[in-house]
C-alpha cells in the first residue's frame, strides 16, 4: 500500500512537471499546431493507467465531480458577465443570430442525428446528447480568437458565441437528463416534474437577485474608495459560489443561477469588470488544464473501450453538418461572404462545457445508454481537440489573406 502511495505521488509529480514545462514554453507552443487541450489530454491519457491502479475509485470520482463543478460555475459566471447585453443588441448581430437561430437549429438537427442512429435509447437520450454537444469552446480555437490575421468581426463572434451558448443550452441538458432518468424502469418519478420546474425557475431568480445585489454593493464600495482593486478577484469568487450554493439550497439549479447571475452582474456593474478576465486568465487556465487532464485520464480511456462506428459517425456529423449547416442558415442575409460563414461554422469546437456537462450529468443521474453517451461525447471532443487544434493556425492565415 505504501509503495502504491509513493508511485501515485510520482505520477502526480510527473503531471506537475509537464504543467511547468508547458508554462515555460507557452509562447513557443502558441506558434505551433499544438494547443493546451492537446497537451493536457495527452498527459492525462498517458497517466490514466497508473491513476486507475493506484488511486481509490471513490476519491477519483469525488475529485472529478468537485473540479467539474468549480470549473463550470466559474466559466458560466465569467463568460456571461463579460458580455454586456446592450452591446450584444447593438454590435453583435452575428453571434446573436448564431445563438438565437443557429443553436436551436443545431439542437434539432443533433437530436435527429442521434435518435436516427440509436432510436432504442429514446428521444430523451437524443436530446441530452445533442444538448451536451451543442456548446462550443473558445479555448480549443484560442489561436483563431487571438490571431491578428482573423478579422475582428469573426474573432469577436466566436468569442461571444462560445461565452453564452453553454449557459443557454444548460436547461436543455438538464431537461434531457431528467427525462432520460425518468425513463428508467425502476426510476422514482414522484415529484420529478415539480423538481424540474423549480430548478429551472428558481435558478434564474436567485441568479438575478445575487447578480444585481452584489454588483450594486461592489459599485458602491468602489465609488467610495472602500474596496481595493486587487479584491475584485476574491469578490468574483464569492459572488459565483454564493449564487450556486444559495440556488441549490432553495431547490433551484446552481449552474443556471451562476450563468444568469453573471449576465445580471455584467449588465448592472458600472465600474471596470477587468478583474474577472484577469482572474480567469490565471486560475481559469489552471482549471481548464485540470478538466482536459481529467478528460484524458478518466473519460477518454473508458469511452475508447466502448467505442463503435456509431459514435465516430455521430462525432463527425456534429463537428460538420450539425454545426456548419445551422450556422450558415443563421447568417443568411447578413452580407458575410460564404467563406466567412463556413469559417464561423467550422470553428465551433466542442470541449470544456461538453466535458463538464457530461461528468456532472453522469454522476448526478442514472439513464439508459450511458456508455453510448460517454463514447459519443468523448469521441466528439477528442476529434475536435485534434482537428480544430491542427486547423486553427493555417485557416486563420487563409481567412486573413482572403479578407484583404
Amino acid at each position: 500500500m505504501e509503495h502504491a502511495h509513493g508511485s501515485l505521488e510520482l505520477v502526480l509529480l510527473g503531471i506537475l512537471a509537464c504543467t511547468f514545462v508547458y508554462s515555460l514554453l507557452t509562447n513557443a507552443i502558441a506558434k505551433t499546431i499544438i494547443t493546451l487541450p492537446i497537451v493536457f489530454m495527452s498527459v492525462g491519457y498517458v497517466s490514466s493507467h497508473s491513476l486507475e491502479i493506484m488511486a481509490e475509485p471513490e476519491v477519483l470520482d469525488a475529485g472529478k465531480r468537485l473540479i467539474a463543478e468549480i470549473t463550470l460555475v466559474l466559466v458560466l459566471f465569467s463568460d456571461a458577465s463579460r458580455v454586456r447585453l446592450d452591446e450584444l443588441r447593438r454590435n453583435f448581430q452575428f453571434p446573436t443570430r448564431m445563438l438565437i437561430i443557429g443553436m436551436p437549429l443545431s439542437l434539432v438537427l443533433g437530436i435527429a442525428v442521434v435518435y436516427g442512429m440509436s432510436p432504442h435509447n429514446g428521444f430523451a437520450m437524443a436530446l441530452l446528447t445533442a444538448a451536451v454537444l451543442a456548446p462550443t469552446d473558445a479555448a480549443l480555437g484560442q489561436t483563431v480568437v487571438s490571431s491578428p490575421d482573423v478579422p475582428d468581426r469573426l474573432s469577436q463572434t466566436i468569442n461571444v458565441e462560445s461565452g453564452l451558448n453553454d449557459g443557454l443550452v444548460l436547461p436543455f441538458v438538464l431537461l434531457g437528463a431528467i427525462l432520460a432518468s425518468a425513463g428508467m424502469n425502476d426510476a422514482q418519478t414522484d415529484g420529478l416534474a415539480t423538481s424540474a420546474i423549480l430548478q429551472i425557475v428558481l435558478g434564474p431568480l436567485v441568479g438575478i437577485a445575487f447578480g444585481w445585489g452584489f454588483a450594486k454593493a461592489m459599485d458602491l464600495a468602489q465609488n467610495r474608495g472602500l474596496m481595493a482593486e486587487a479584491a475584485g478577484g476574491v469578490a468574483f469568487l464569492v459572488v459565483a459560489f454564493a449564487t450556486f450554493i444559495s440556488a441549490e439550497i432553495v431547490g433551484g439549479n446552481g449552474f443556471i443561477a451562476a450563468f444568469v447571475a453573471g449576465m445580471t452582474f455584467g449588465h448592472t456593474f458600472k465600474n471596470n469588470i477587468h478583474f474577472i478576465g484577469e482572474f480567469m486568465e490565471g486560475v481559469g487556465q489552471l482549471l481548464t488544464m485540470l478538466a482536459f487532464l481529467i478528460f484524458g485520464a478518466l473519460m477518454l480511456p473508458d469511452a475508447l473501450a466502448h467505442m463503435n462506428w456509431k459514435a465516430i459517425v455521430v462525432a463527425l456529423l456534429f463537428l460538420t453538418v450539425v454545426r456548419i449547416l445551422p450556422i450558415w442558415v443563421s447568417l443568411l442575409g447578413t452580407g458575410l461572404p460564404l467563406r466567412e460563414k463556413l469559417f464561423l461554422g467550422w470553428f465551433g469546437p466542442r470541449g470544456l462545457a461538453s466535458i463538464l456537462f457530461t461528468m456532472i450529468m453522469v454522476d448526478e443521474f442514472d439513464f439508459p445508454g450511458e456508455q453510448e453517451l460517454l463514447a459519443c461525447v468523448s469521441m466528439t471532443v477528442f476529434l475536435s481537440i485534434i482537428l480544430h487544434g491542427v486547423s486553427a493556425a493555417p485557416l486563420s492565415k487563409w481567412i486573413g489573406r482572403t479578407a484583404k
